[in-house]
């Protein structure tokens, strides 16, 4: 019997995408996606060409993530 998707958090679904991976039931991953926001901010990469382009990005990542998580704290 499958959960009911509809009624769980989107914490919640992601917990179950990421156990269920495996599975060719996309359905949880596709509610997830549908609930974005349409305002949120997309960030699209280009693979890195050189060892310098990848740790140029490694290091832009880090400071992306230490950005959100400082307005999550505040």
């Amino acid at each position: 019997m499958k959960p009911n998707f509809e009624e769980m958090t989107n914490d919640e679904l992601k917990a179950y995408a990421l156990q269920h991976r495996s599975d060719e039931d996309i359905e949880a991953l596709r509610l997830l996606f549908s609930r974005r926001k349409a305002n949120s901010q997309t960030t699209v990469f280009a693979p890195p060409k050189t060892p310098q382009e990848e740790q140029e990005q490694f290091e832009l990542f880090k400071r992306l993530i230490e950005e959100k998580e400082g307005k999550k704290e505040g």
